[in-house]
């Protein structure tokens, strides 16, 4: 895609951004290169390039750090006998509890510019970890080439509306001045009330975003408030909008596309795990390959092939500084087949259905995707949110905010088109409520099951298209 840039938007993404990175001590210029250089190439050379820089990456972990060398002499693994991908199977997998234990043990010897970094604790816990200067490059140079792709890049100017408080309170003078050189406008999804989104509305209109990137429920919350003011969106001139952090529903999409008259493109990573894939104007929700491995297991720990639904297991290869190999996400996805229309012989995620525990289970024990409870829902008029928990085998409460518009009759409606998937003796119950609470980390879950909570990993999805560092 090529869009005509203004002379400030040349000025930032050629001289004032890569200044930045540099003076940081980043490589994210040279990275940047190389990514898009590499993401033309075939599936075979992409594979070759991903499993020589996994022989390279193996080598460094087990030299210098002491977590690794330590697990791979007990374990009798030999870094050099790992050869591919299909040979990772012989690592342990890596945990949010194993991370916490040996947070220490999991930085590389004589490792320099680590920097503290942690999730938004979507389950009030959050997991503190380090970055290294590779690692940051990496990421940042991965999202600015996705970034290309829609046609916008660094310097053209974005409306970032988000939830974590990682953010929001790292906003100090310093970066108030690099987002305003840069013209990113932060605002807060923490707490939106009608005045409060009138007043980003107002913000966004002077600002004039090419690309806004936000929360799916936070950007719609402000939708359906520039719907009931009348305030047209469609008009400002966005190129693309960014959505992440949160599972995507087709209705979310669908409605936000509309307002603001441009594409919603999805975004799929994690603070700890690095930027994982991107989806590309032609649909294709291609994996940063180059930097990023992705797995998909079985409950039992074995590989699935494409086309079929498991725990997405991530290594990056750009951690040596602390290293995340075989890191479980507790996301569910499923590894396409084939390649994007764009040309791009970059490996696709065909589908991405949130975290492990927001799969609800119903009563012959199957695994139901929350996606399927949200389409019965997206049609009934007066309901402005709703969350749903399965709070044990045979119950789930459906939290509803609704207004005078919902119709008689729907409760029973909805309770028959939730049996429907979970089992014809599932008990589920209607509380309306004022609001639905966000996580800790900003965001919602829309679909939560509490059963076997205590043992099922937690990933915060990825956060603002910064340097996390």
């Amino acid at each position: 895609m090529t869009v005509a840039r203004d002379l400030y938007t040349v000025f930032v993404a050629r001289l004032l951004f890569p200044l930045h990175e540099r003076l940081k001590g980043h490589a994210t210029m040279s990275r940047l290169r190389d990514l898009e250089r590499s993401q033309w190439s075939s599936p075979e050379e992409l594979g070759r390039q991903q499993e020589s820089r996994l022989r390279a990456f193996l080598g460094v972990v087990a030299a210098r750090v002491p977590y690794y060398r330590e697990l791979f002499a007990r374990s009798g693994i030999r870094a050099e006998g790992i050869r591919g991908v299909g040979d990772l199977a012989s690592i342990p997998l890596l945990t949010k509890p194993l991370i916490r234990e040996h947070r220490a043990a999991l930085a590389a010897e004589g490792a320099r510019g680590l920097r503290p970094a942690s999730t938004g604790g979507s389950t009030g816990d959050p997991l503190r970890f380090l970055v290294g200067p590779a690692r940051v490059s990496s990421d940042v140079a991965s999202r600015w080439r996705a970034y290309r792709w829609w046609g916008v890049d660094i310097g053209d100017p974005e409306v970032v509306l988000w939830g974590s408080h990682i953010e929001l309170t790292r906003q100090d003078r310093m970066r108030a001045v690099r987002d305003r050189l840069l013209r990113s406008t932060l605002l807060s999804a923490n707490r939106m009330t009608p005045e409060i989104i009138d007043g980003y509305l107002d913000v966004i209109q002077r600002a004039r975003p090419a690309q806004i990137f936000s929360h799916p429920s936070a950007l719609l919350e402000l939708v359906r408030r520039a719907d009931e003011r009348g305030r047209r969106l469609d008009r400002l001139g966005v190129r693309v909008v960014f959505l992440t952090a949160e599972e995507l529903y087709g209705y979310q999409r669908e409605r936000i596309e509309r307002a603001f008259g441009c594409r919603a493109a999805n975004g799929y990573g994690g603070r700890e795990s690095g930027f994982i894939a991107h989806q590309c104007p032609d649909g294709g929700m291609h994996l940063n390959a180059e930097d990023v491995i992705v797995e998909v297991l079985a409950e039992d720990g074995s590989p699935l092939p494409a086309g079929h639904a498991g725990e997405i297991v991530v290594t990056h290869l750009r951690s040596e500084e602390f290293p995340f190999i075989r890191y479980r996400t507790g996301d569910v996805g499923v590894l396409g087949t084939g390649l994007c229309r764009c040309g791009r012989g970059l490996p696709l995620l065909s589908e991405i259905h949130g975290r492990a525990d927001d799969l609800l289970l119903s009563l012959d024990g199957a695994r139901v995707p929350g996606q399927v409870l949200v389409l019965t829902l997206r049609d009934i008029p007066g309901i402005t949110g709703f969350k749903v928990v399965q709070e044990c085998a045979d119950l789930v409460r459906l939290l509803i905010v609704r207004t005078a518009e919902f119709p008689a009759g729907a409760e029973e409606a909805i309770r028959k088109g939730f049996q429907s998937h979970l089992g014809a003796a599932m008990r589920v119950v209607l509380e309306p409520v004022a609001v639905i609470p966000r996580e800790a980390s900003g965001k919602y879950r829309t679909v939560e099951c509490r059963i076997g909570r205590d043992d099922a990993p937690d990933t915060e999805r990825s956060g603002r298209p910064r340097d996390p560092a």
